[in-house]
C-alpha cells in the first residue's frame, strides 16, 4: 500500500473483517446450487470458484482496510489490476460452471471495482456490468430476466462509493490534523530553541566574562574575587530559572531586571555604559520585547563588537542598543539572534532595524 510520509499504522479493530465477512452471505445461492449438483465435475469447480471468489473479496476488503489505517486512500495500480483480474477469472469460472446462479458475483466484482478505482474508471464499469447482466437474461437460453441484480449491482456500488467517499475525507482530515501537529511541535522546538540561545547566549557570555575577571583579580584583589564569584553563583542560578521558564513556555522578561543585568555585564566587560535610570515611559505591551531587544543588543555588543561604550535608549514606542564597536559578526548577516528578535518584533506588530553608525553599530525594535 501507498503511505504517505510513513505515517504510523491505526489499531484496527477485531470486528471489521466479520462485518465484511457477513455481506458474503449473498453467495449462499452459488454454494448451495454448486452443492445441490456434487459429485458432478462443474459443480466441484463452482464450489471452490465461490469459496475462493469469496476468500478473494475479503483479503481485498482486509487490504483496503489496512492501507486507510496507513492513511492510503488506494493501492498502486499493479495491485488494483490483479485484485481485479483475479475476482474477474474467479466470477467467470463461477457463471460458466453454475450458469445464472454465479451472476451474484457481479455485485462484488462491482463493488471491488468501485473500491479500487476512481470514479472516471468504476462508472462505465458499473454501468457496463448492471447491462450485461440485463442483456444475457434476456439472450443466453435458459437464463431468466433479472432486472433485480442489475439495480442491487448500482444500488450496491453507489452505497459502497459513498462508503469509500466518507472515508477518504476522514484520511484527509487525519492528514491534516497530523500535518498541524507536526507544524505546531516544529513552531514549538523553534521557540524553544530561539529562547534558549537567547538565555544562555546571554548569561553565559556574562558568566564567562566575570570568570575571566575573577581569574584576573585572583592574585590582585580577593574581596573583589570574592564578589565576582558570588556574581557567578547568583547569575548561574538566574540563568537556569530562565531555562526552565523558556522550556515551560514562560517566555515573558523584565525590563527593568534586564537593564540591570545590562549594567552588570557591561561593566564586568568594561564597556562604558549608559542606560535609562527608568522604565516607567513605555507601554506594558511593549516591555517584554524591549526586555528582549536590551538582552539581544547588549549580548551582541558584549560578543563581538569590541565597544568601548554601549547606549541604551528607552522611548514609548523605541527601544535602541548602540555602540561605537564593529558590529555583530563583523558584517551585516544577522545571527540567530538578531532572526529571533526580529520574529518577535514582527509578532508583536514591530519591526528590527540594523544599521552601521560612523562608528558602531545600532539595533532599534520600534513600534509601528
Amino acid at each position: 500500500m501507498d503511505s504517505p510520509g510513513q505515517l504510523p499504522q491505526r489499531p484496527l479493530g477485531r470486528l471489521g473483517p466479520l462485518f465484511a465477512a457477513i455481506w458474503l452471505a449473498f453467495l449462499i445461492d452459488p454454494v448451495r446450487a454448486a452443492w445441490t449438483e456434487l459429485p458432478a465435475a462443474h459443480a466441484w469447480l463452482g464450489l471452490v470458484a465461490t469459496l475462493t471468489f469469496a476468500a478473494t473479496y475479503l483479503g481485498l476488503w482486509v487490504a483496503l482496510r489496512t492501507g486507510r489505517a496507513r492513511l492510503a486512500t488506494a493501492p498502486p495500480p499493479a495491485h488494483r489490476i490483479a485484485w481485479t483480474a483475479a475476482l474477474t477469472g474467479l466470477a467467470a469460472v463461477m457463471v460458466a460452471a453454475l450458469g445464472q446462479v454465479g451472476t451474484a458475483s457481479v455485485v462484488y466484482l462491482a463493488v471491488a471495482v468501485v473500491m479500487l478505482f476512481p470514479y472516471v474508471v468504476f462508472v462505465p464499469v458499473v454501468l457496463a456490468l448492471a447491462a450485461a447482466v440485463l442483456v444475457t437474461g434476456v439472450t443466453v437460453p435458459g437464463w431468466e430476466h433479472s432486472p433485480w441484480l442489475a439495480f442491487s449491482v448500482v444500488a450496491a456500488s453507489l452505497a459502497v462509493f459513498g462508503v469509500r467517499s466518507m472515508m477518504n475525507r476522514n484520511i484527509e482530515l487525519i492528514r491534516a490534523h497530523e500535518a498541524s501537529a507536526e507544524l505546531a511541535a516544529e513552531r514549538e522546538r523553534t521557540r524553544l530553541a530561539r529562547d534558549l540561545h537567547d538565555i544562555l547566549g546571554h548569561s553565559l557570555t556574562v558568566i564567562t566574562i566575570k570568570a575571566e575577571l575573577a581569574g584576573r583579580m585572583l592574585d590582585v584583589d580577593v574581596d573583589r574575587t570574592r564578589a565576582e564569584l558570588a556574581d557567578l553563583e547568583r547569575l548561574s542560578r538566574d540563568a537556569l530559572a530562565d531555562v526552565r521558564r523558556a522550556v515551560q513556555g514562560y517566555r515573558d522578561l523584565s525590563l527593568p531586571a534586564e537593564l540591570a543585568r545590562a549594567r552588570t555585564a557591561l561593566e564586568a566587560a568594561e564597556i562604558e555604559a549608559t542606560l535609562p535610570n527608568s522604565t516607567d515611559d513605555v507601554p506594558t505591551e511593549l516591555r517584554e520585547l524591549f526586555a528582549w531587544t536590551v538582552r539581544e543588543g547588549v549580548t551582541n555588543v558584549i560578543r563581538h563588537s569590541g565597544a568601548r561604550r554601549c547606549t541604551v535608549a528607552l522611548a514609548p514606542t523605541r527601544a535602541e542598543v548602540r555602540d561605537d564597536g564593529r558590529g555583530p559578526l563583523g558584517d551585516d548577516v544577522p545571527g540567530s539572534g538578531l532572526t529571533g528578535l526580529q520574529e518577535r518584533a514582527s509578532a508583536a506588530g514591530a519591526r528590527l532595524v540594523t544599521r552601521r553608525l560612523d562608528p558602531g553599530w545600532s539595533l532599534v525594535v520600534e513600534a509601528r
